[in-house]
């Protein structure tokens, strides 16, 4: 009798168990705290200003539009920021300059700093720009290696170049994402390859997209065309490295000239405090500052003349 008794008190008992694990609400494997949703933290004054201060210029330059620093410069020098942002910066740099100057140096060293703050953006964009150029130069001969490859497979152009900007580094490969963009949007191949060969300031680039549009129109082999302009391309590049070779001891020499007189100066500022004060102190110690800067900028404009070889 308690035999049955103990029985049935067990299956009693499993009945239960099975209909509470029936009813019970299924358990996603994947972890309470990645199943809750994401709570938005409220952003900083700083933060909070930064983006009030960004809309008011972006507001000003849809108004008041500006060449300095356009969309189109910052993009060719590679900058992922904005036009309103960059002059955000500029601002914010050129009163930072202003607050050191002013207060560790002179008030007059504080305001030239503010002002040469948009020449020093400038300065540094260009120097970005032109080594984005450099290497998209320096990467064509792989490039034509990546589009004679892929009409080989078989792939037109077009597609050619697509895989290009897949395989290809940068500044490459966002010029030819670009490229293909510009066209599935109804440009001209042409003109897209022209506008990169301006905004990148590459002859060669040029040239594929003048042989291109000529094996577009007549028809042949563009894969041994493209191996043709390459050949050539690779002969320039060689050609181009050893001018540099040859006329780098002269740009040496004429940073060199350019940076003495300065270099002078800062020595005997240090070796003999007060011994060029009468420089900035007195009018004919102005006078001779000024023609000091006119002949440097002459001479420096005339080495650039000489250096600046075009091939």
């Amino acid at each position: 009798m308690m035999i049955l008794f103990a029985g049935g008190m067990v299956l009693v008992l499993g009945a239960i168990g099975l209909a509470l694990a029936a009813l019970r609400p299924l358990q996603s494997p994947v972890p309470l705290d990645r199943r809750r949703p994401p709570v938005e933290h409220p952003d900083s004054q700083l933060s909070r200003f930064a983006g009030a201060a960004g809309r008011a210029m972006e507001s000003y330059l849809q108004r008041h539009p500006l060449r300095f620093l356009h969309q189109g410069v910052l993009e060719t020098a590679g900058v992922k920021l904005g036009q309103a942002e960059v002059y955000l910066l500029i601002v914010i740099g050129g009163f930072t300059g202003l607050l050191l100057g002013w207060v560790l140096l002179a008030p007059v060293i504080g305001i030239l700093l503010f002002l040469l703050s948009p020449a020093v953006a400038h300065l540094v964009v260009a120097f970005l720009t032109g080594r984005r150029r450099r290497r998209f130069d320096s990467q064509l001969g792989d490039t034509l290696q990546l589009l004679t490859g892929g009409l080989r497979a078989g792939h037109s152009i077009l597609r050619a170049i697509d895989a290009a900007a897949t395989e290809a580094d940068s500044p490459t490969s966002e010029e030819m994402r670009r490229i293909v963009a510009e066209t599935s949007l109804g440009k001209d191949l042409l003109a897209s390859l022209m506008d990169t060969s301006h905004r990148m300031q590459n002859e060669d680039f040029a040239w594929i997209a003048q042989a291109i549009q000529i094996n577009r129109e007549v028809g042949g082999d563009l894969a041994d065309v493209l191996d043709q302009v390459g050949h050539t391309i690779r002969e320039r590049t060689e050609i181009k490295g050893h001018i540099r070779a040859l006329a780098a001891e002269g740009k040496f020499s004429a940073y060199i000239l350019a940076a003495l007189p300065f270099g002078i100066a800062l020595m005997l500022t240090v070796v003999s405090p007060g011994y060029v004060d009468p420089l900035f102190t007195k009018p004919l110690g102005w006078v001779m500052l000024g023609a000091a800067a006119v002949m440097m900028t002459i001479g420096g404009l005339w080495l650039r003349k000489i250096i600046d070889l075009k091939f």
